[in-house]
């Protein structure tokens, strides 16, 4: 059986294998940094999202407050104008507020956080290493 002077030693194989290995680390680190900036630019999305919201209800809380001091300084007086008008901004602008605050919040589901495309690749490259082919 003659050897072909071109094959790699065991130990160069090894060696190899051990490059490749840190490199794909490397690699797969490098793509969860990515990965995680992006999950975090989202995240900060949503953060500015909900602050706005709580803003906005809160403006819309001061106008229902208003509104209900003005219907109580007009308990006799017949004329409802005065202070049906700002009651209905009120609610309008709180219904708006908390539309916002619903939608920031469900950008900050843990789900939307997670590293799926890194956690993918690594599930990959585990299957890869172990023989397994799915």
């Amino acid at each position: 059986m003659a050897i072909d002077r071109n094959d790699k030693s065991l130990a160069s194989l090894f060696s190899d294998l051990t490059r490749d290995t840190v490199d794909l680390v490397r690699k797969e680190i490098a793509l969860a940094r990515a990965e995680m900036s992006q999950k975090v630019s989202s995240a900060q999305t949503g953060v500015t999202s909900v602050a706005i919201g709580a803003a906005v209800l809160l403006a819309g809380l001061f106008i229902i407050l208003q509104a209900v001091v003005a219907g109580v300084a007009m308990v006799l007086p017949p004329n409802l104008a005065p202070w049906l008008a700002p009651l209905i901004v009120g609610v309008v602008v709180a219904l708006i507020g908390y539309g916002m605050l619903k939608g920031g919040s469900n950008k900050l589901k843990a789900d939307n956080l997670m590293p799926h495309k890194t956690m993918d690749s690594l599930k990959r490259d585990k299957n890869v290493a172990t023989g397994g082919t799915r």
